[in-house]
């Protein structure tokens, strides 16, 4: 019960969307809902649906927030800049 208002508490006050997605997919799941109709209701990837439910599964809440990275590594640096 405590996981389920939780999950509806950042579905409303979401204001990031990745996270706001990744709510309302594992809370469709929880309320029993298919995979494929989540895929064809929130319009993502069934693949991507069976990501966030295991990633909630194995992780709980953590998994809702997107692990940003800090992209492609430096191929210049800053001694070759300096030249």
């Amino acid at each position: 019960m405590e996981e389920g208002r939780r999950l509806q508490r950042i579905s409303r006050t979401a204001k990031d969307p990745v996270r706001l997605r990744r709510a309302i997919v594992v809370m469709m799941s929880a309320q029993g809902q298919a995979v494929r109709d989540i895929v064809s209701l929130m319009q993502v990837s069934e693949d991507y649906v069976l990501d966030v439910i295991h990633a909630f599964n194995e992780r709980g809440f953590d998994a809702l927030d997107p692990k940003w990275s800090g992209g492609r590594p430096k191929t210049i640096n800053d001694r070759l800049r300096e030249m």
